[in-house]
């Protein structure tokens, strides 16, 4: 879905036309929750009016209950009306907002606005834009009786495998189909490597657009899985031997219709820049990982053997490193950073991700020579021999390495940082402290 521009008027009119009945007014939570105040179409101009207020008390790391008040200024462009009807009760429409105060200031806990604060950093280096194309991937697991998600996937099928093998192809299908009806413009559209894995890439917009879609991306799958009788889940690593799911980041930089990542006389066709924000990728990319990998579960994706990155290195040619430089050139030249997962939050991830490239820029960073070998079959000492780092293993060393980077915590802004890392360290007590099967068959016997 390309950046539109959408007028009050035309907002009216469409609303009008389509017959719809209830508006969403949509905001993204610190933990990346889709949250939503739902308005009849009466109420339409008053949303539009910026007069639209909910308590932000309730919400997960927001404010106090003193400072409960906030505002929902609602991004016209983000004007869409669902393509379904809901249970009989007419369309419905949606409208991304971004949440402010009552004094009119941006909210500082709000992620959407954070993405918008570092993109207003880089338009000061001279920069018009920063592009990204993700490739969200998901599983799909059967309903029981009663509607609850089971551990059993609705096929067996491979990479790129066919119906019948891959009985989610309907499915899939009918997502892609609701998609471009919303104005994605879809790219790809498979099977991914694991049982009941599937991918579906669209085309690469601005950050800020990019983050919105990744958000209306995954409540269009969960909603069109959901009439299939199927559970789609984002959730990293559903599933023990098997890969998880990543959503790999393509990114690059313009200077008006100037991909600035491309130099066609530089080595590899890479621009200076392009080599300085991947070297800045990499000097905080251990900072990065509890943004861009923020669950306890995104740690059982990271480990060898998986396809996802362990480990701090580029190549233009291999897939075994955290980044990797596609072959394309031109105005498709980019980097791809392939350790992000579905779990993140889209804004806070491309905000802390371009924090880290602009650094590399701002400072001449210069990248370290590419690892054009197979890293896993590395053994550490050779690792550390090529200067290449491990990922953090666990959320609760991640936590840690986040909190010693000024970069990536000044991304992501005091208020989201000091909440962010609260409830992180929060769910990481409450994992550490569970006993699991895995626990008692291993130790019931023995000890």
């Amino acid at each position: 879905m390309t950046r539109r521009n959408i007028t009050r008027e035309d907002i009216m009119k469409i609303a009008k036309a389509e017959d719809v009945r209830f508006i969403r007014l949509q905001f993204t939570d610190i933990l990346g929750t889709i949250k939503n105040v739902e308005i009849p179409v009466s109420q339409l101009e008053k949303a539009l009016d910026n007069k639209m207020m909910f308590d932000g008390s309730s919400i997960e790391g927001f404010v106090r209950i003193e400072e409960s008040d906030m505002y929902l200024f609602p991004d016209l462009n983000t004007w869409v009306v669902f393509p379904w009807t809901e249970d009989g009760t007419g369309k419905v429409a949606r409208l991304i907002c971004d949440i402010y105060n009552p004094d009119g200031t941006p909210f500082s806990g709000d992620p959407r606005g954070q993405l918008k604060r570092v993109l207003g950093e880089m338009e000061e280096l001279g920069f018009t834009a920063f592009n990204v194309g993700p490739e969200p991937e998901f599983f799909l697991f059967k309903k029981d009786a009663n509607g609850r998600p089971t551990l059993e996937l609705n096929d067996q099928g491979g990479y790129f495998d066919l119906a019948p093998v891959d009985l989610g192809e309907n499915c899939r299908k009918e997502i892609v189909i609701e998609l471009e009806n919303m104005g994605f413009e879809i790219e790809a559209s498979h099977h991914e490597v694991a049982p009941g894995q599937h991918e579906i890439d669209f085309k690469y917009a601005d950050a800020i657009t990019t983050a919105d879609n990744i958000q209306t991306f995954k409540l269009v799958v969960k909603t069109i899985a959901a009439k299939h009788n199927l559970h789609a889940t984002f959730m990293p690593k559903p599933l023990f031997g098997v890969n998880g799911s990543g959503m790999h980041a393509n990114m690059s930089l313009f200077k008006g219709d100037k991909n600035v990542f491309f130099e066609e006389n530089g080595e590899m066709q890479l621009s200076d820049d392009a080599r300085a924000f991947t070297a800045g990728i990499l000097k905080h990319a251990r900072a990065f990982t509890a943004v861009c990998n923020p669950t306890v579960n995104s740690y059982k994706r990271l480990v060898p053997g998986y396809e996802a990155p362990c480990y701090v290195a580029w190549s233009a040619r291999n897939r075994s490193p955290l980044v990797r430089v596609p072959a394309a050139r031109g105005l498709s030249t980019r980097i791809e950073v392939r350790s992000v997962d579905p779990a993140a939050n889209p804004y806070l991830a491309l905000a802390t991700l371009l924090a880290s490239g602009l650094d590399g820029i701002k400072n001449n960073m210069k990248a370290p020579a590419p690892i054009d070998r197979n890293i896993y079959v590395m053994d550490k000492p050779e690792r550390v021999a090529n200067g290449i780092d491990d990922l953090p293993s666990t959320l609760s060393h991640a936590l840690e390495v986040l909190k010693a980077d000024e970069v990536v915590m000044n991304a992501l802004g005091d208020h989201i940082a000091e909440h962010f890392v609260e409830l992180k360290e929060i769910e990481w007590d409450m994992f550490r402290t569970q006993v699991t099967e895995w626990e008692r068959d291993q130790y019931m016997v023995l000890f």
